[in-house]
């Protein structure tokens, strides 16, 4: 269809629909006032109504008259329209349609553009028109906020739909830099002065009933130690760091009094330019004027102790224990003690332990509850016990990659199935199982048992959780000491070749003086805790001025020795030992030396005794230790003697950094002369481990070419300071000693050694370098000496 065609249907469909408007009264259309007052037309027929019947002639169900209903009010009467009168005239309804000029009519996509661009903004102009009216009313509501300060602009602001002005007609100066106070210039240029008042017994109405002057001076030596005003040394890059210092201190300082049971103690914070009035007050928050600016701050404490609470009742929700005081006996506060947090959680924490210690392995301590009673000053304490059942020791389990079975583990315990259940037995079990260096990790851990014991008690069985570590170590070490060279020392270990807890070790030795290589074969914990056995195979070649040997040896050994991990008081060691030695030696009589095979057979015994605290770095306790070796010389006829060795240590420890310590030695060899003795069983002085200052070996008897030849007695002694600071360490020494060629010390003719030392101390041990000389040194001997290894000397 055309739009012209349209155009034409459009008028029509106008003009008909206007006149069936106008039209609708004449067919019953009920009529606007406004229009019914603009037509006229003959008066109406008259015509009859029927009354309804009042309401009075209505009775009700009592016998009462219904009452009438009130009139309707009165309405407006509209006089009938002759349908045949006319509306409006053609003419009249030809000038009010707007004439078309026989223009062409738009086409019908840009009439419904148009149309909707009509809708859209009448639409918006509606909406602006009520969005308006709205926010004059509350401009508040143009952001949703109805509660501000400020009212928001206009959300139809019409620059909004402005373009944004170029950016180079904006004024890109920075703003000026705002004026700094002079004590935030420069980084660490605040300065300040911490004082706290009210901390001391005289500030305290009642001295005798709330603290004594240990108390204060107490909180405020903790306070100082854990201020982080204090550890900043008085000086801060800002006031705001000062500030914030200083509020964690407030908070510290009230934590620390109410530890000690003063829970109603107040803390006011101050902060004043010169500690004086009139100079520049500030808040907490930092404000101050500028009066005063380059004086220190005076930081202060204005503290108010108030009143000290001490324990009232004390009570402990449990049920019962055997024995009955097991748990009351083993808190310590009394009724009347204050309330002091560090004595209340030992005293729990005591209660944890000694359960488990005492039959108990499932104990459970709960949450304490303190009741204060502000007038009277007390506070009744509870604490919930949870004991759990009384147990003894039930089965060994065992789980996880495990280095042995449970059976070797029964071999470690020291305690029987049936045993009260004490958790320091369960404890040395777990240090067993550690020093075995056969696990990387390792957990003991009572779970409970099947059944109860004869008297009814239940059993506690230990779960051990094993996670085998690797087998195989590669060890090395170096040293070197003048007279004995450099020495290097390195093995291979299989730690459980022939489980459980068998091994295998190959060791070689590689020096300038000393050669040797070995196999051993041990057992560890061999049928019993603590017991070793071993045996070896060696080759050694020993090449010093005293003796030039070459030496094979197979030994046997059982024993129980101490570790670094496992330190125990008493060991010893029983074995028997076979060698066959070719040594050359010097020989007066035919002034030139020879080589000569010795036998020798020994059953070298040990015992010793260590109170010692460390094994490798000992500073308090002492030591003593005895050999002693009956041996047999096969080598020119048989030679029955006595080899005898007394060690003794002694450590003292003046402060934590400073130890003293001192060692003697006394060695005899009886029964052969020492011509008859091979020359690598004699005894000899000086060296790392014995004489400092002095050659190894080149203490005692010498032949005319000044070698050493050893005898059959010594005697030495030393004592150092051992000075530590941080993982380094100083050391002074003096050692003293000499050899005899008598069977029997002489304790005369000593000869002494100084010198000075230093220490690095590592995880596993000090390593030491000491440097020595001689005291009255004899021609031939070294004028320094130099000595290092790993532990201390002695």
């Amino acid at each position: 269809m055309k739009s012209g065609t349209f155009g034409a249907w459009g008028v029509l469909l106008i003009r008909s629909f206007a006149f069936l408007l106008l039209a609708a009264p004449a067919a019953g259309f009920a009529a606007s006032p406004v229009l019914a007052q603009n037509v006229s037309a003959p008066e109406p027929a008259t015509q009859e109504v029927e009354t309804p019947t009042s309401a009075a002639d209505e009775i009700l169900p009592d016998g009462t008259a219904m009452p009438s209903p009130p009139a309707p009010p009165p309405i407006a009467t509209i006089r009938p329209v002759d349908p045949r009168t006319p509306i409006i005239t053609d003419e009249e309804f030809d000038t009010a349609i707007p004439s078309l000029d026989d223009a062409p009519l738009e086409s019908i996509e840009q009439w419904q553009n148009d149309e909707d661009v009509q809708e859209q903004t009448g639409d918006a102009a509606a909406k602006q028109v009520e969005q308006t009216t709205e926010e004059q009313a509350n401009p508040a509501l143009r952001d949703g906020d109805a509660v501000e300060i400020l009212a928001d602009p206009p959300v139809t602001d019409p620059m909004l739909d402005d373009p944004l002005p170029p950016i180079d007609s904006f004024d890109a100066e920075p703003p000026p830099e705002p004026t700094q106070a002079a004590d935030e210039r420069e980084p660490g240029k605040v300065g300040y002065v911490l004082r706290i008042e009210g901390l001391d017994p005289a500030a305290s109405p009642d001295v005798a009933t709330n603290a004594d002057g240990d108390t204060y001076r107490n909180a405020r030596n903790r306070f100082y130690d854990l201020s982080a005003l204090d550890d900043g040394d008085g000086r801060a890059d800002s006031r705001a760091v000062v500030n914030q210092r200083a509020r964690a201190d407030r908070q510290l300082l009230i934590d620390i009094l109410t530890s000690e049971g003063f829970f109603d103690a107040t803390v006011r914070l101050q902060q004043q330019r010169g500690g004086g009035a009139g100079g520049d007050e500030a808040d907490a928050s930092g404000n101050s004027n500028t009066a005063g600016q380059d004086e220190p701050l005076s930081v202060v404490f204005t503290v108010v102790p108030g009143r000290r609470y001490y324990l009232g009742q004390i009570a402990f929700d449990a049920p019962q224990v055997s024995p009955g005081d097991l748990i009351t006996s083993n808190f310590v506060p009394k009724i009347g003690d204050p309330i002091v947090a560090d004595t209340i959680l030992a005293a729990e924490a005591n209660i944890a332990v000694k359960l488990p210690e005492n039959g108990y392995p499932f104990a459970t301590v709960g949450q304490r509850d303190i009741l204060l009673d502000g007038e009277t000053g007390l506070g009744d304490y509870t604490l919930p016990v949870v004991p759990g059942a009384r147990s003894v020791f039930g089965d060994l389990r065992s789980e996880g990659n495990e280095a042995f079975s449970a059976e070797h583990v029964a071999i470690l315990r020291r305690f029987k199935t049936g045993d009260l259940y004490d958790e320091r037995l369960v404890d040395d079990l777990r240090a067993a199982l550690v020093a075995t260096g056969l696990l990387s990790t390792v957990s003991v851990t009572p779970v409970p048992g099947n059944g109860v014991s004869a008297d009814g008690t239940a059993y506690a069985d230990l779960l051990v959780k094993q996670e085998a570590g690797p087998a195989r170590t590669l060890a090395a070490s170096a040293g070197y000491g003048t007279g004995q060279g450099f020495r290097a020392e390195g093995s291979w270990t299989h730690r459980n070749l022939f489980p459980p807890e068998g091994s295998l070790a190959v060791a070689g030795v590689l020096g300038t003086l000393e050669q040797a290589a070995s196999v051993t074969l041990a057992r560890a914990n061999a049928g019993r805790r603590d017991r070793n056995m071993e045996v070896s195979l060696s080759a050694l070649h020993s090449n010093y001025e005293a003796f030039d040997a070459y030496t094979g040896r197979l030994a046997a050994v059982i024993s129980r020795v101490s570790t670094p991990i496992w330190q125990k008081r008493l060991t010893w060691s029983a074995g028997v030992e076979l060698l066959a030695t070719s040594e050359r030696e010097f020989d007066i009589a035919r002034v030139n030396p020879e080589r000569r095979i010795y036998y020798v057979g020994a059953l070298p015994l040990q015992v010793g005794f260590d109170r010692s605290d460390n094994l490798l770095n000992p500073s308090k306790g002492y030591r003593l230790n005895l050999r002693l070796s009956p041996e047999a010389s096969l080598g020119t006829g048989k030679q029955f003697y006595a080899r005898a060795t007394l060690d003794a240590s002694y450590y003292f420890p003046v402060n934590d950094s400073l130890v003293i310590a001192a060692r003697a030695r006394v060695g005899t060899i009886s029964g052969i002369e020492r011509i008859d003795l091979a020359p690598s069983r004699r005894f000899y002085g000086g060296g790392g481990g014995s004489v400092r200052g002095f050659g190894y070996q080149q203490l005692g008897p010498k032949d005319a070419d000044a070698n050493p030849i050893g005898g059959r007695s010594t005697n030495e002694a030393a004592i150092e300071g051992r000075y530590r600071f941080g993982n380094f360490g100083v050391v002074g020494f003096i050692d003293a000693g000499q050899v005899y060629e008598s069977s029997i010390p002489k304790f005369d003719n000593w000869r002494f050694g100084v010198g000075l030392g230093g220490r690095f101390y590592t995880n596993f041990g000090p390593v030491r370098l000491d440097i020595a000389t001689p005291i009255n040194r004899q021609a031939g001997e070294s004028l320094v000496s130099v000595y290092v290894s790993i532990g201390q000397a002695f």
